[in-house]
């Protein structure tokens, strides 16, 4: 959430930093919201005026989130919550899911997401509408550097991860290979050593098997890798004219967004919203039985040749990020108003 200030100042919202859990795994990417328990916001309501919720409720019940949300309004603090997921990358059932948002959505004083289409969907399932607030940038703007056109072999990526739930690169990767193979592209894929490596939770023998192919095939370089620090993946995808994201589902992409600030292209399947973040993402769609339309992925990859890059200025993004804390100071104005309204009818 670092960049949902303005860049320039003066700043009107202080953000409370995130506290590190007690017993903190050092270097861990993730770990469990200490600031979304009960027992947390009780002893903390008077440093902090709002309460805003964007991720990292997974493992939360919903009558958990319920009594959290109580609690709040209990204390008279409004609730704002960041609609990014409306289907949780994670999670391979959606039912989870969904009945964290039948208790957040409906609780929630003001609501944000990110695209139309996704304020759409969620006023058709529970008559909430939401502002429309646009992903801000992710590559910190004093450290643009511009992306070179595509060549006439365009490099393109296909990064495995450690295989999340809504992941399913193996058909994708093997219209892939099949295009480096004839030539028409150079293809890296990038795999989480835990996926190659037995006994781990995320080993998948198929995906080893292909890499084995790729390893064998012309134009193509094979990634094994832990996970990335955040140099060290914008220096990866630099590389790339094109990165392809093989998700059966999803709503939003951050992914999309780095991608958007490095210049490199996306090819994104027709699911979610992800070809409402912003224009130029190309598309392909998953077929009735399961596999991507080949002829689809193969005419994004046809129209990379010689192409300029795909990325956002700087000074847009600036000038996007301005907008952005503008329209958050607007939602938090109206979440306190309302808050204070309910509880002047209560008394």
């Amino acid at each position: 959430m670092a960049h949902l200030s303005d860049p320039d100042g003066p700043e009107t919202v202080e953000r409370l930093p995130d506290p590190a859990p007690a017993h903190a795994v050092p270097g861990a990417p993730w770990w469990p919201l200490v600031m979304l328990d009960e027992r947390w916001i009780r002893e903390h309501a008077d440093s902090f005026d709002l309460y805003h919720l964007h991720f990292g409720f997974d493992q939360t019940p919903p009558a958990t989130l319920r009594r959290i949300v109580d609690t709040l309004h209990e204390l008279g603090k409004p609730f704002v919550y960041t609609v990014h997921d409306l289907r949780n990358p994670h999670q391979v059932d959606p039912a989870a899911q969904d009945a964290a948002l039948d208790v957040l959505i409906p609780a929630a004083d003001e609501l944000i997401t990110l695209t139309r289409g996704a304020a759409h969907e969620i006023r058709r399932r529970w008559g909430r509408t939401p502002t429309v607030i646009p992903h801000p940038h992710v590559v910190p703007l004093d450290q643009w550097v511009p992306h070179a056109p595509a060549g006439e072999v365009p490099v393109v990526g296909l990064n495995f991860k450690s295989m999340r739930a809504n992941m399913d690169p193996l058909p994708v990767a093997r219209v892939l290979l099949a295009a480096a193979a004839r030539g028409e592209i150079e293809l890296v894929l990038d795999v989480h050593t835990d996926v190659l490596t037995p006994g781990t939770r995320h080993h998948d023998a198929g995906v080893a098997e292909l890499m084995r192919t790729a390893r064998e095939t012309d134009r193509v370089r094979v990634n094994v890798h832990e996970i990335y620090t955040d140099q060290q993946l914008w220096e990866q995808l630099r590389g790339l004219d094109l990165s392809v994201l093989a998700y059966r589902s999803g709503t939003h992409s951050g992914w999309l967004e780095l991608c958007h600030d490095l210049g490199t292209r996306v090819l994104a399947p027709s699911v979610g919203f992800y070809h409402e973040q912003h224009p130029g993402v190309l598309r392909f769609d998953w077929d009735a039985s399961g596999q991507p339309c080949a002829g689809q992925v193969e005419a994004a990859l046809a129209e990379l040749r010689g192409r300029e890059p795909w990325q956002a200025s700087a000074d847009d993004r600036a000038a996007q990020r301005r907008r952005i804390a503008a329209s958050h100071a607007e939602v938090y104005r109206r979440a306190l108003a309302v808050r204070a309204s309910r509880e002047g009818d209560a008394a």
